[in-house]
């Protein structure tokens, strides 16, 4: 299982590059291609800036952390899009969540299950709010996670 292209993409359209540490809709801050924590766990602190190379080079290192838990959490075989859907969606609501996640158990009792595309869908809030880049955003995984 690796990651595609189009995940990254996703990933980019979603997050979009922030340079100066902001808070996100969930309150918590946030820098570069989304990222609330470095690679060594410490988390992003209002007032810190970065590069846009930096920015880059954390998000390909906490993306590939990212690959690493997703696929340990996953326990059946699943195709490219199946597994990038997973991690776009990791990425943005954590792995404590995925892991605890109805998706995650659905997936792993059967990978092709079309209830998997309500589980994405239920991931649309932050802060009891419904947003609708979150809205979007799962739209999409789900789509990728489905496309054949």
């Amino acid at each position: 299982m690796k990651i595609v292209q189009e995940t990254i993409d996703l990933l980019h359209k979603f997050e979009a590059l922030r340079l100066n540490a902001y808070l996100c809709p969930a309150g918590v801050p946030t820098i570069g291609w989304g990222n609330t924590f470095y690679e060594n766990g410490r988390k992003v602190m209002l007032g810190e800036s970065i590069t846009k190379a930096r920015a880059d080079e954390l998000f390909s290192n906490i993306l590939n952390e990212f690959q690493k838990s997703v696929r340990k959490k996953v326990s059946v075989k699943l195709n490219d899009n199946q597994f990038s859907a997973l991690v776009s969606f990791a990425y943005n609501v954590g792995m404590g969540n995925f892991r605890n996640s109805t998706l995650l158990r659905k997936v792993n009792a059967n990978p092709n299950d079309t209830s998997i595309a309500n589980e994405f869908k239920r991931w649309n809030k932050s802060n009891g709010r419904v947003l609708n880049g979150l809205k979007r955003r799962r739209k999409a995984e789900s789509e990728l996670y489905f496309k054949k």
